[in-house]
């Protein structure tokens, strides 16, 4: 079973997160810009040297993400499992602040202080009655 971490755990990673994003990300966008150009130069050899090398970064990227135990959604984008969804963060946000459902997605993220209450139903009214108490 993945291992679950509140918004503090979660929150106490992103330093290294953003370390170890930071100058990959840069690179990678670097690395991209040199394919463009040898793509308009016709240069096959060298667009696909290029491709590899940025694809190596990010399988590099990914596996250091994984390692301080996020889950890669996508570039640039790791979520750290909450135990009913997702703490979700994505370059070059400052703080992991969000939150979504395990259905939901990226889409779906909401801000963290706004993170449904486990066991309430989806789209209930805050500060509703719950129905009479028996004695």
């Amino acid at each position: 079973m993945a291992r679950t971490f509140s918004l503090e755990e979660a929150q106490a990673r992103m330093p290294e997160v953003k370390r170890l994003t930071e100058p990959v990300y840069l690179l990678a966008a670097s690395l991209a810009r040199e394919t463009q150009d040898a793509e308009k130069d016709g240069d096959a050899s060298r667009v696909e040297d290029l491709k590899a090398r940025i694809q190596t970064l990010i399988e590099a990227w990914s596996e250091s993400m994984q390692a301080l135990g996020a889950d890669v959604k996508g570039l640039w984008l790791v979520d750290f499992d909450s135990g009913d969804g997702y703490w979700c963060w994505a370059w070059p946000e400052t703080d992991l602040s969000h939150w979504h459902s395990y259905e939901g997605g990226f889409r779906s993220r909401v801000p963290a202080t706004e993170r449904p209450v486990h066991g309430s139903v989806e789209g209930s009214v805050e500060g509703s009655v719950e129905g009479p108490v028996e004695a």
